[in-house]
């Protein structure tokens, strides 16, 4: 199944980039990058689709529906979108352990000032950003697939892309101090940040493409967004408390950065919370002074809190679930299904 996400992906850049040629040598070198640095990932969006898809058929075909990779293909080039946008709003430069698309653009260009090249790197991600946005919602418009269902993908493509946009908007506020880093936002935020996007629209549009039920549409929407927000808050655990060899990201990048995180929103309504802040968001925060920080947010139980939380999460998956297959809204298989995503997400460390 993999295989074929990586064939419908690569013909998309190719076709891209073959087309990009009579704009010129620099706009097609463009599109090459991108697709060096965007293919090759773990293919989480279109492959929970896909699984879903499948269990969702009252007749699973051996290979999915041409239909179905193809709207999946294209869930994966919203992905790259975002993350290029991600990496210029954060001022990332590499990403999986290596440069990033800005980082290798920044690099190519040895002529040029450090600034000059950065500026020029960013942009172009941005330029890309926006173009693989668009593709994938112009990949949505061309499925093939009855009106109805082509219609209802696409308005679930807008509310995707604005619920994800907002969700990024507050991040940004959060990290200025501009909106208040309470616990209800931060969460919010999370939610429509990464939840709505990496599950929430893949199960959505699994159950358009099969033809579930509108109540089985729904579950999955709910279903989504609290497997989401488990995400991204493991994604916080690691960063703090995790291995870095293991999971690949910069040590203690959040703490750094002064990320506003689950963590940290609770970590504030602590007496331990002034000793915290002291270098909590200190650009030159040592090694030392992290895990010192890491210990105190140990001692507040803003850890263990959000351990519980993502517990919550969880157990809210395994209950909507259970009352979905005794509705007959969803059926054993596609609950098992997605059950099994759950149990790689609970052991997960990367």
């Amino acid at each position: 199944m993999g295989i074929r996400i990586e064939e419908a992906l690569r013909r998309r850049f190719t076709h891209h980039g073959d087309h990009a040629e009579r704009y010129g040598a620099e706009f097609a070198a463009l599109w090459r990058a991108a697709a060096d640095h965007s293919l090759g990932g773990k293919l989480v969006r279109p492959r929970l689709l896909l699984d879903i898809h499948r269990a969702l058929t009252d007749e699973p075909a051996v290979e999915p529906p041409l239909a179905a990779i193809d709207v999946a293909a294209h869930i994966e080039l919203l992905h790259y979108a975002f993350l290029l946008h991600d990496d210029v709003i954060d001022g990332d430069l590499t990403r999986r352990r290596r440069p990033n698309l800005i980082g290798s653009l920044a690099a190519s260009a040895p002529d040029s000032s450090q600034e000059d090249a950065l500026h020029w790197a960013r942009s172009s991600a941005i330029l890309m950003g926006d173009l693989l946005l668009t593709a994938a919602v112009m990949g949505f418009a061309r499925a093939d697939v009855p009106e109805q269902v082509r219609l209802r993908l696409l308005d679930l493509m807008e509310q995707t892309i604005l619920e994800t946009v907002a969700g990024e908007h507050t991040d940004v506020a959060l990290s200025h101090g501009i909106v208040a880093s309470d616990l209800e936002t931060v969460l919010s935020m999370s939610v429509y940040k990464t939840a709505t996007y990496s599950f929430s629209l893949p199960l959505h549009a699994a159950a358009l493409l099969a033809g579930a039920s509108p109540r089985a549409e729904r579950t999955l929407t709910t279903v989504g967004r609290h497997i989401g927000l488990a995400y991204q808050l493991q994604d916080d655990l690691l960063c703090v408390f995790g291995d870095h060899r293991a999971h690949g990201k910069d040590a203690f990048s959040d703490l750094r950065e002064g990320k506003e995180t689950a963590i940290i929103a609770y970590a504030r309504s602590t007496p331990t919370w002034p000793r915290i802040e002291r270098r909590f968001g200190a650009a030159d925060l040592t090694r030392q002074e992290a895990e010192e920080i890491r210990d105190l947010l140990r001692e507040c139980g803003a850890e263990s809190f959000a351990v519980d939380l993502i517990g919550d999460q969880l157990d809210a998956v395994h209950t909507l679930l259970a009352d979905a297959e005794l509705s007959g809204d969803i059926g054993t298989d596609a609950a098992g299904t997605i059950l099994r995503t759950v149990t790689r997400l609970e052991g997960r460390q990367a």
